[in-house]
């Protein structure tokens, strides 16, 4: 009899084991699908709202599409489209021109600041899939609408005012831009991710903060696709670019321009 009984408590945990094992992979199969789903349905939403317009009176020629040398002007133009824009307002502005690797701070369409891309990285349908609705996309300045960074926006000092003249002594800042990591994300109001990293490590935990940092936000991703997932909706997508910039030239990007600033992309 116990040995009946034995066999049935085992023969119910093994349903149970294989029960959960199916369920988990249903869950993960799901996942699965619907993160590959993502990126075609934000290129889909890209194509329908900066794609070209067909009517009865302006047809649409694809063969002027498919012409490279056509795409290179009309990318050209979107970028300069863009930076005029932007030149057209008071503020300080950041443009990031990937085709000759630089990253430069302007302001009324003057440089004041040109630091050299050391490498990048970006997304597939930025460059491989629709160019006339991407470079579309790109013709109007993108608006930061949030950051995650490693460093502060706006450092602050806090100081005992002197009681007078003889109590008086001349600020001496040290230089930290060698000490902080600088690391951060920039999320833009149509949907892309701009991501900054720092070359070089000079201390030996900067690149462990560099890892924590981009673990923070792939749990933050993945965490916005389980929640998705939960409501049978596919995830929103987010293209990216990463670049990397010299510690100093990241921080001094990061500071000056304003927190809902804009940037303008040439890719």
């Amino acid at each position: 009899m116990e040995d009946k009984n034995e066999e049935a408590v085992m023969k119910t945990r093994k349903n149970k084991l294989i029960s959960s094992g199916v369920i988990i992979a249903v869950i993960l199969g799901l996942f699965t699908i619907m993160s590959l789903m993502a990126p075609g349905r934000k290129l889909e939403d890209i194509r329908q709202k900066y794609g070209p317009e067909e009517s009865s009176e302006n047809k649409i020629d694809e063969r002027l599409y498919r012409d490279s040398s056509y795409m290179a002007l009309l990318k050209e133009k979107s970028y300069l489209q863009a930076r005029t824009s932007m030149a057209e307002t008071d503020s300080v502005y950041m443009t990031l021109n990937l085709s000759d690797s630089t990253a430069n701070l302007e302001i009324s369409g003057v440089t004041v600041h040109s630091v050299r891309i050391n490498s990048y990285r970006i997304s597939g349908i930025l460059r491989r899939t629709d160019d006339y609705a991407i470079s579309s996309m790109l013709a109007s300045p993108m608006n930061i609408v949030s950051d995650l960074a490693t460093i502060k926006k706006e450092p602050l000092m806090i100081k005992m005012a002197p009681k007078d003249t003889s109590e008086f002594k001349p600020d001496i800042i040290p230089d930290t831009s060698d000490y902080e990591p600088v690391n951060y994300i920039l999320a833009m109001d149509n949907g892309i991710r701009i991501y900054v990293y720092q070359t070089t490590d000079t201390l030996k935990s900067d690149r462990r903060q560099l890892f924590f940092f981009d673990l923070r936000d792939r749990f933050r991703t993945t965490w916005s696709y389980i929640k998705s997932l939960a409501m049978l909706r596919v995830p929103e997508y987010h293209p990216f670019i990463k670049i990397r910039l010299p510690k100093a030239d990241a921080k001094i990007l990061y500071r000056a321009v304003p927190r809902k600033g804009q940037i303008a992309v040439y890719t």
